[in-house]
């Protein structure tokens, strides 16, 4: 399906919560500059997969190799040094602070230091936002408004940018467009495209196929766990996926 390399690869990977298995050998690679599109109805492992990816969850069995190497015991702050960035529905953006100060938050440039004390280069870290953002395909009229007082598309521009300051291997994205307009959902899906344009391997979680169509390279279809559809997305139809998604039809 693709001649590089995969950035992420499982191989055979299972999850139990109590008596409840959420992943049933999960087998799925994952390329650089793909947009891969996850979807499946509620309970079918999307979330658990992406939690998987990002460090929170360790599966019971199978392999995780990102790049080179199998990677045991990920933690969230793991995934991040080995440039894995998921961004979430809630974006967890600081209202009352601007674009800059939310795009380099945790990672902000430092001045100089005085002991224990650091002063944050505020020149450094607003370069670095507009660098991001311009990556990313995204422009903000104002950069020195606070984030509460932006439209939901520039909050997920600020999110999508804030993501690309260490992910250089894969961005995971949960529900990009759930409270999107319908103009914000259009730009939103372009600064996808864009991060994938830059050679970084993205999926997309959605319960929206339209935009999951619009978007995505590739589709991968979960339903009780498995995997029942995994095909670019030009050889499949909507009435494809909704029929691996809910009545178990598996095209591999």
């Amino acid at each position: 399906m693709n001649a590089a390399s995969p950035v992420v690869r499982l191989v055979d990977v299972t999850k139990w919560f109590g008596g409840v298995q959420a992943l049933r050998g999960i087998t799925l690679d994952v390329y650089p500059g793909q947009v891969l599109g996850l979807v499946g109805d509620n309970g079918a492992g999307k979330s658990t997969l992406v939690k998987l990816l990002s460090g929170i969850h360790h599966p019971d069995s199978g392999e995780l190799w990102i790049g080179d190497s199998e990677i045991r015991g990920l933690t969230p702050l793991g995934a991040r040094s080995l440039g894995i960035e998921t961004v979430y529905q809630d974006l967890a953006l600081c209202d009352n602070l601007d674009a800059s100060a939310n795009v380099t938050l945790g990672q902000e440039p430092i001045r100089f230091r005085i002991g224990p004390f650091a002063v944050v280069d505020k020149k450094r870290s607003l370069q670095l936002t507009k660098e991001r953002l311009t990556v990313v395909g995204a422009r903000l009229p104002n950069m020195h408004a606070s984030v509460r007082r932006l439209s939901g598309g520039q909050r997920q521009a600020i999110a999508i940018a804030r993501a690309t300051v260490r992910a250089h291997r894969m961005i995971m994205f949960d529900e990009p467009t759930a409270a999107l307009g319908l103009s914000q959902r259009r730009t939103t899906l372009e600064l996808i495209r864009g991060v994938a344009d830059q050679g970084v391997a993205v999926i997309v979680i959605s319960h929206n196929l339209e935009d999951v169509f619009k978007v995505s390279d590739r589709i991968v279809g979960l339903r009780l766990g498995e995997i029942t559809l995994d095909t670019p997305i030009a050889e499949t139809t909507h009435e494809e996926v909704m029929a691996c998604m809910t009545m178990g039809a598996t095209r591999r």
